[in-house]
């Protein structure tokens, strides 16, 4: 997929708030060895890096556009590079902290990926995970919905991406079967207060429409993009519009 780091930095202020809420709940210590699964511009990577000080990080992507951004932030603590989540949960590489805000979601089969992220983990290690629930999420419902339809069906080749996250009590199981304490699993919801409906068509577009977007012709494209802003603004007739986004926080320590 081709990210947009412009577009997706947009929001900034909307997707930080997870992000701190998050490493909030990473107990302090010193001398971590961290990694950030789906660091993207490697903003956030630097913000956790600051906040633990006597620790090292290596944040990875797999989006070379994202992750260009990240040269900015290396030191001699911190550290990017290219590569895919599902290969790093291959490696034999352990750690005191795998930190990963908004990017699992991009990973098929979670209960498989979930207890390979906890092998990445020494004794007393700390799992910590965001993400939004895409299935419960009205704009990613009505993208669902519409993608199902012709002729947007067709010319997708019935290809149609389903969230891959789980429920809560599914997590909590898969962490407790692998070894984890002290887990906490909570959702929260993040609004969006927009002034108008581009607001929220530009706020999914840096993410869930972008793999439909890229199966698609120009005039395709066009005619998705005109349905799907279409359907938005029936949904949400007042403005301002409150989008009550919802995620998933995840945590816990290594026994």
């Amino acid at each position: 997929m081709a990210w947009n780091p412009k577009l997706y930095d947009s929001f900034k202020e909307v997707r930080y708030q997870p992000f701190y809420d998050l490493a909030s709940l990473i107990a302090p210590a010193e001398k971590l060895k961290a990694i950030d699964l789906g660091c993207g511009t490697g903003e956030q990577t630097a913000l956790l890096s600051e906040k633990f000080r006597n620790s090292s990080f290596t944040g990875i992507d797999s989006s070379a556009e994202m992750l260009a951004q990240s040269k900015r932030f290396e030191n001699e603590r911190l550290h990017f590079r290219l590569g895919t989540i599902e290969q790093e949960v291959k490696l034999a590489t352990r750690y005191d902290l795998v930190f990963s805000n908004a990017a699992l979601q991009w990973v098929d089969q979670h209960e498989l990926l979930f207890p390979k992220l906890v092998t990445l983990l020494h004794t007393g290690g700390q799992l910590a995970i965001q993400m939004p629930v895409q299935k419960e999420n009205v704009l990613n419902q009505i993208l669902a919905n519409l993608v199902g339809e012709e002729p947007y069906a067709s010319h997708l080749e019935n290809w149609h991406r389903d969230s891959p996250v789980l429920s809560m009590d599914d997590y909590a199981q898969i962490l407790f079967d692998h070894g984890l304490s002290n887990i906490q699993i909570f959702q929260k919801v993040y609004p969006i207060i927009a002034q108008d409906h581009d607001a929220l068509y530009n706020f999914i577009s840096g993410t869930a429409l972008i793999p439909y977007l890229d199966r698609l012709q120009h005039n395709e494209k066009q005619q998705l993009i005109h349905e799907f802003k279409s359907r938005i603004a029936n949904r949400f007739t007042k403005l301002p519009a409150i989008y009550a986004f919802k995620r998933i926080l995840i945590y816990g320590v290594k026994r």
